[in-house]
């Protein structure tokens, strides 16, 4: 089985997305299918119709991760940020998977040390923060508790919070660890996730393993 992954796509955000992608597949041992959460093609094929602009999304696939389930083709189904750089093999996290979970996730417990990310955006604390930037789905036990309509009409604190999951599965913190949260381990991250803002960011380029940021991006360029 060729393993899926769906990575958040914003306009905004396109070279943190390919950087992101040549990551995963500059990892990869073998191939895997890599598809973007384009907010548009979701809503014209009818699967998402949420009013973003009533809970302030600070990016375009803020809820549409959720989808996920529902665009999957395999039992198995990796989400995650596009702000995120793969140092490991992808197929390494695919390998933790067990079916006993409806979702599997890094638990991470901790507060925001900023108050503002990224492009200004406000970094907003609450319960299970983070969790949801990188799932990995049990397709079958989610596809109902997921549909459309739920993704659509929920409250930002049961999509994000997981509510609609009964049972969580733990990823080690090295599949999603935090920049500029968490201390700089002796041994590089599986997954590096620049939560507050990426090295293309104003105030944010001087970050940690700013290097294997632009190494990917540039690796990008050269090979399309």
């Amino acid at each position: 089985m060729i393993h899926e992954v769906f990575i958040g796509y914003d306009p905004r955000e396109d070279q943190m997305y390919k950087a992101c992608v040549n990551s995963i597949v500059s990892n990869a041992s073998r191939p895997v299918k890599i598809y973007p959460l384009v907010q548009a093609e979701l809503r014209h094929k009818g699967y998402y119709f949420r009013d973003d602009s009533r809970d302030g999304c600070s990016t375009e696939f803020t809820f549409t991760r959720f989808l996920v389930p529902q665009l999957a083709k395999n039992p198995v189904a990796l989400f995650v940020d596009c702000d995120f750089i793969f140092t490991s093999d992808i197929n390494e996290l695919f390998d933790l998977y067990d079916g006993k979970y409806d979702v599997m996730c890094v638990q991470h417990d901790y507060i925001p040390h900023q108050s503002i990310k990224m492009d200004g955006k406000v970094q907003k604390p609450f319960r299970r923060k983070n969790w949801s930037s990188l799932m990995l789905f049990n397709v079958r036990r989610c596809i109902f508790r997921l549909s459309p309509t739920v993704v659509s009409t929920e409250t930002p604190a049961y999509l994000h919070q997981m509510e609609w999951a009964n049972f969580i599965g733990r990823l080690p913190v090295e599949w999603n660890w935090l920049e500029g949260e968490y201390e700089k381990p002796e041994q590089t991250p599986k997954a590096i996730h620049f939560t507050n803002g990426a090295p293309c960011f104003e105030n944010y380029q001087d970050v940690d393993y700013k290097e294997e940021y632009w190494r990917y991006v540039t690796n990008h360029k050269k090979t399309n």
